[in-house]
């Protein structure tokens, strides 16, 4: 079977290996639902620059820390930014490898047209994209089969399940988020869990100010390694 969005071929997931012990997946909200520093609207852009060069500072120690298999649910915002990351990494680590985790073949269906494009050339420049939904007819719906309202639940759990660790992006106020539901069940099964929200980026830019590269130093400041995170 073949992805929708860029051609290439997409593998069943119970397929797919790797050593668990140097995989890392990614959990977080969809670009939408960041909440933009303070409530102002005019700082939405410097959020989520902030937001992405935290995410880019947490993917850097785990690389750091021998993390080299990376699995990317390839939802937009967390998912694809953090696969555009490894893939910029990928280029000078030739050990590191981006998987792309799909709940099903028509998932992307409601992206923006901005994302579908992100999507396109995160998917061309893979190592390897793989779904938990062969089915090309399958889509989410929450009040259908139980197979169908489970679809991204279950792809999250497969990648928890294929990791040794999570790096999420996670908002407290959205308990019952399908991030929460990761990571919840990242701490069940055992998983690091290094995570960080929407509180840690506005004490950053509380301290840093709105220029980009004083937030870039201050994040270096912030999470200096992940050897203290238990």
């Amino acid at each position: 079977m073949n992805s929708l969005n860029s051609g290439r071929a997409v593998y069943p997931a119970e397929e797919f290996t790797s050593e668990q012990s140097s995989t890392l997946c990614f959990t977080g909200h969809r670009s939408g639902g960041i909440r933009t520093y303070r409530g102002i609207q005019t700082y939405r852009s410097i959020t989520v620059a902030a937001v992405r060069l935290m995410l880019s500072r947490y993917i850097d120690l785990a690389a750091e820390s021998g993390y080299t298999t990376f699995i990317s649910g390839l939802a937009e915002g967390i998912d694809l930014w953090a696969a555009e990351y490894v893939l910029k990494m990928r280029m000078t680590n030739p050990d590191i490898r981006l998987i792309g985790a799909m709940p099903y073949l028509r998932h992307a269906e409601r992206f923006s047209a901005s994302g579908r494009r992100l999507l396109e050339q995160v998917e061309e420049q893979a190592d390897c994209l793989i779904t938990v939904n062969t089915d090309p007819d399958s889509v989410y719906s929450r009040s259908g089969a139980s197979e169908m309202k489970n679809l991204y639940r279950d792809r999250n759990y497969f990648m928890v399940e294929s990791s040794s660790a999570v790096i999420a992006f996670l908002d407290e106020n959205k308990p019952y988020s399908g991030t929460m539901q990761t990571v919840s069940y990242a701490y069940r099964r055992g998983r690091k869990v290094f995570r960080f929200g929407s509180d840690d980026i506005f004490d950053v830019i509380d301290e840093a100010g709105t220029d980009i590269r004083s937030i870039g130093a201050e994040i270096l400041q912030a999470v200096p390694s992940l050897s203290d995170i238990p």
